[in-house]
């Protein structure tokens, strides 16, 4: 259930969260061998010695994946290592073929890092602790009476990204993650899909008193498949927690399984600490420094990220500050209104559509602008005839519906369909006598100085002639038939 968060701040508790978020690096080779990383192949034919661990086997760092990791530091402000080492991670699973993990310790790729977000209230720095490289693990399948694994997926580059516990709502952790998937979808680092595993998330809570200095005990909630999955385990975590510390009991710190359908956090096994994992250095890969040419050649290539783009949006084409924050949230949908802004002269206008009507039409039906049959000569080619008093506002809302379910050219529907606005005296006359006797009332109420009679007026006519009519005209007419012109 979601958590009154005022009554949390009247009981004097606040509430620290540190995400992980792992992202599989876009490669087509894994991070320490040459097995391929595409996605939905049969179970282990993408294993090999190397990433099964066998005897004599020897990693060989995968470059692509170290520049990738680096991009990502770069975007989020870190100050990346002159010197990066690779550790064994030991812990015994049967995912985890060598019984140790490839990753790093003490000497990651990058550390220091800022994210910022945008709350309701203002905007807030999250503080990035870490990040770094490592191997991704097996996966299990579980049955009824046994279990069965999968190492394809042993070895696959992932970047794990550490904040800071920093975060202080389940609202600020579905910001920051909003925020750091925006960002890693303009660098091109990963395709980000969680129902592929591409982007996971483990979350770290925890509650104390306002008045304490120290941090209280923490959970570690794993399991969650979407943003708003995070969201909601962590609403129930915290009252959970709030409710044990209310009751004078104490919290165990314990890894727990988010429970989508019952919609609660379940134990799954002690939390462990970095102690418990026998850190020591990877023998098989030596420590290294990094080039300052190989920096330089990936700063070169940095793309224009979501928070520079969006202050150019402001400038450039006079956008709101929200506006132009929703626009380029998604990098497909920024690119798609700069495109339209070459084709059509009102970007205010473009920006509206987008984020009215075609951003509704996208929700409705869980697609993006991708999938939409809406070419940007389009929806600039529709924008233009509303402009031209070809259609009306009206038609060209039914007409964006059929454009993107059928790809159809807008202008070419316009005449298939016989929409073009009528404008011709003769016919709008004869709808507004029509409409006038039909509503006497209203035609009576304008004249006694009710003013926004009239629009009701208009509203019938328009109706009448199926959204056609120009309503400026209608209204004029009206106005002078009534014998209220003003």
């Amino acid at each position: 259930m979601p958590v009154p968060y005022a009554e949390i701040g009247i009981m004097n508790y606040e509430i620290v969260i540190g995400l992980e978020v792992h992202l599989q690096l876009n490669t087509k080779s894994k991070v320490f061998c040459g097995c391929s990383t595409d996605f939905g192949s049969a179970p282990n034919t993408q294993a090999c010695p190397v990433c099964l661990g066998f005897p004599g086997s020897l990693p060989v760092l995968n470059r692509r994946a170290l520049e990738l990791g680096a991009k990502v530091s770069i975007a989020l402000n870190c100050q990346i290592a002159e010197k990066i080492r690779f550790d064994r991670k030991n812990y015994f699973y049967p995912d985890l073929p060598k019984d140790y993990q490839i990753s790093q310790f003490d000497q990651p790729l990058a550390q220091h890092g800022i994210l910022n977000i945008i709350t309701s209230e203002a905007e807030k720095n999250i503080r990035i602790r870490r990040v770094h490289l490592e191997e991704d693990t097996g996966k299990l399948f579980h049955q009824k009476d046994s279990s069965l694994i999968d190492f394809n997926r042993c070895g696959i580059p992932l970047l794990e990204i550490v904040s800071e516990p920093d975060i202080n709502s389940p609202e600020e952790a579905y910001l920051y993650l909003t925020a750091l998937k925006s960002i890693l979808e303009y660098l091109d680092v990963s395709d980000c899909n969680m129902e592929e595993a591409s982007l996971r998330c483990d979350a770290n809570i925890s509650l104390r008193k306002k008045t304490d200095k120290g941090l209280g005990t923490k959970t570690e909630i794993k399991n969650m498949n979407s943003f708003k999955g995070v969201k909601a385990a962590l609403e129930y975590e915290t009252k959970r927690q709030m409710d044990l510390l209310e009751d004078g009991k104490r919290i165990i710190q314990e890894t727990l399984l988010y429970n989508t359908e019952k919609g609660v956090t379940e134990p799954m096994r002690s939390k462990e600490e970095a102690h418990d994992y026998r850190y020591f250095p990877e023998p098989d890969l030596a420590p290294f420094n990094f080039e300052k040419s190989f920096l330089k050649a990936i700063q070169k290539d940095m793309p224009e990220l979501p928070e520079p783009k969006k202050n150019r949006f402001i400038k450039d084409y006079q956008l709101s500050g929200y506006d132009a924050g929703i626009i380029v949230s998604d990098k497909n949908t920024a690119d798609y209104f700069e495109k339209c802004a070459s084709l059509y002269s009102n970007p205010k206008t473009i920006a509206n559509w987008l984020i009215g009507d075609i951003s509704r039409y996208m929700k409705d039906n869980n697609v993006s602008i991708k999938d939409l049959n809406l070419k940007e000569s389009y929806l600039s080619g529709l924008l233009r005839m509303i402009d031209n008093g070809v259609i009306t506002g009206k038609v060209a809302k039914t007409l964006l519906i059929e454009i993107i379910q059928t790809g159809k050219d807008p202008e070419k529907l316009v005449k298939e369909k016989g929409l073009e606005q009528i404008s011709d005296a003769n016919l709008l006359e004869a709808a507004a006598s029509q409409v006038i006797a039909e509503n006497s009332k209203s035609a009576e109420d304008f004249k006694n100085g009710k003013d926004n009679a009239i629009m009701f007026l208009v509203g019938k006519v328009m109706q009448k002639t199926k959204g056609r009519a120009n309503p400026n005209k209608v209204n004029e007419m009206l106005r002078e038939k009534l014998k209220g012109v003003k």
